[in-house]
């Protein structure tokens, strides 16, 4: 996957372009389920990252005239924490290789960074209502 260029969902195929706008995504996702949350923010469910399926959100910076600049992965049928977090780091792994930073987490987790081609990918556990998970890919610039 040409991280540089976009964001490759296998189910339903589409290459999600960074940058594009609202409207723009909205008109890739045509007949398909896509839901707004709110503005600047849209959820799907989706199979990437390898074939794993999970819920997908898509942040737009609304400051920089709505564009694409971030995606978040959750859900899947898990049945604790520590499965979700071992079966989306095997993922992100399989399609992204070894992360650049591994760094001890919090919550008996560890916190994994990847950089590559302009783009920070994450994935590390919080301390919130309880543990919470994160899985994101920001587009910097």
């Amino acid at each position: 996957m040409d991280i540089s260029r976009g964001f490759h969902i296998e189910q339903p195929d589409i290459l999600i372009p960074w940058g594009i706008s609202e409207a723009e995504l909205e008109k890739l996702f045509d007949g398909l389920d896509l839901r707004r949350v709110t503005n600047g923010y849209f959820v799907t469910h989706c199979d990437s990252l390898s074939g794993l399926s999970h819920e997908l959100g898509f942040h737009f910076d609304l400051r920089a005239g709505s564009i694409l600049r971030e995606l978040e992965f959750f859900g899947g049928n898990f049945t604790d924490n520590s499965s979700s977090f071992q079966t989306f780091q095997q993922h992100l792994e399989a399609t992204f290789g070894q992360p650049t930073t591994t760094l001890p987490g919090t919550e008996g987790f560890p916190s994994y960074t990847w950089l590559l081609d302009g783009c920070e990918i994450v994935h590390y556990v919080r301390k919130r209502f309880g543990p919470e998970e994160l899985v994101r890919i920001k587009r910097k610039l």
